[in-house]
């Protein structure tokens, strides 16, 4: 067994789609239109047959209290694997990512954590 499919709620997919391909490199895999929306999917460049990530309209109501509680308490939606913290960081950051916690090491792992501009917290890390 493997995962084939994570997703994460989004206030707009548009913009979610702009930040996760043109900010994170992400590159789209699946749009297909399904009533107002859309089924969008994007995977890693370096893996397209792997995991891909749903970009999910947030409409239902319990998204809302969902993500406000997460982000108020600084606890990230998902974490993404890089291959350098500190590089990622640097590179988000010109490009005027907001961080909420910048690198930090614990133990074996270095994270950070950013806001996707779309209702949610992301950590990136790297496992030493």
């Amino acid at each position: 067994m493997k995962i084939h499919l994570s997703s994460v709620f989004v206030d707009d997919q548009d913009k979610a789609l702009r930040f996760y391909t043109d900010v994170l490199g992400f590159v789209k895999k699946t749009e297909v239109p399904v009533g107002e929306d859309r089924w969008l999917t994007v995977v890693s460049p370096e893996d397209p047959d792997g995991t891909e990530l749903l970009l999910e309209p947030a409409g239902h109501p319990a998204v809302k209290p969902y993500r406000d509680a997460l982000v108020k308490d600084g606890i990230p939606v998902t974490a993404f694997a890089v291959d350098d913290v500190h590089a990622e960081f640097n590179r988000l950051l010109a490009l005027g990512v907001r961080f909420t916690q910048e690198p930090t090491e614990m133990g074996h792992v270095t994270i950070a954590v950013l806001d996707d501009t779309c209702g949610n917290l992301i950590q990136i890390v790297h496992s030493a």
